[in-house]
């Protein structure tokens, strides 16, 4: 599933090619991904609105329009957002006045296109915890402070803090030195100073290298992102750690595999 450095890189992509169209018609090969609301409404209301700001919320895309509305993309597992799109390919294609279109792919069926009239209201918005680059050291330390759920599913809890999923947890946490089964109130205040500062830098460099192309994901000109060649835990069990030459481990939490390294982490 893209995670905040790859949404993230897709947001500043869009805001390059996208920002200021006007969408002139919507085409919608598959109903399945729009939850709201119903796809003939959605289709309608699209037509002639203006694109005046791309966000980003945790995993959340949203495109401002003209006229007060606001789309909603949650690329899930399998969502690719490809400009310009080839549309007959596409689950759903985004027309604009110059001829070219948008196209949101999701081999799965499991992304998510909203058209709502306050993005913030979103049930799932407001669940959201506080955005990684927006937290101070001392806020993060106390939001670890008295949490007994182990560091790695923390850390994927959208609702502790918004962005951040499997691969980037334990890139994370390996690159701080922290084994992912200790609970988070078990961390003293130099290795929450340290994961602190992991998170932004972890995150942040990903950004810059446009995200991790592991799965489905690619950016908007269809290329992949290039922060793979910067991985040094995540998809490399039974491989030496980079570190200290021992096998990197695998482990299943919360039903995702968490890779680390058991002698660097502790």
């Amino acid at each position: 599933m893209p995670e905040l450095p790859e949404v993230e890189t897709i947001k500043r992509d869009l805001g390059k090619v996208i920002s200021g169209k006007k969408i002139t018609g919507v085409c919608v090969n598959n109903p399945r991904v729009i939850r709201q609301p119903s796809p003939a409404v959605f289709k309608r209301s699209l037509e002639g609105r203006i694109i005046k700001n791309i966000l980003r919320r945790g995993k959340l895309l949203i495109l401002e329009l003209s006229g007060g509305k606001a789309l909603t993309i949650h690329l899930k597992m399998t969502g690719q957002l490809v400009y310009p799109g080839k549309v007959k390919n596409s689950r759903v294609a985004f027309h604009f006045a110059d001829g070219r279109a948008l196209d949101f792919n999701d081999q799965r069926l499991f992304g998510e296109l909203r058209l709502t009239n306050n993005w913030k209201k979103l049930k799932f918005v407001q669940n959201l915890g506080p955005e990684p680059f927006d937290l101070t050291s001392t806020d993060f330390k106390v939001m670890l402070s008295k949490k007994k759920t182990r560091i790695k599913p923390l850390l994927m809890d959208q609702g502790f803090i918004a962005g951040i999923g499997n691969l980037y947890a334990s890139e994370i946490l390996f690159r701080a030195k922290i084994d992912p089964q200790r609970p988070g109130q078990s961390l003293t205040g130099k290795e929450k100073e340290i994961l602190y500062r992991e998170i932004r830098e972890v995150l942040g460099s990903a950004i810059k290298h446009g995200g991790s192309s592991v799965d489905d994901y690619v950016r908007v000109s269809g290329k992949p992102g290039d922060y793979v060649r910067f991985h040094q835990v995540y998809g490399r069990q039974g491989k030496p750690c980079l570190a200290c030459g021992a096998p990197v481990k695998k482990i299943t939490q919360g039903g995702r595999g968490t890779y680390f390294c058991p002698k660097c982490q502790r």
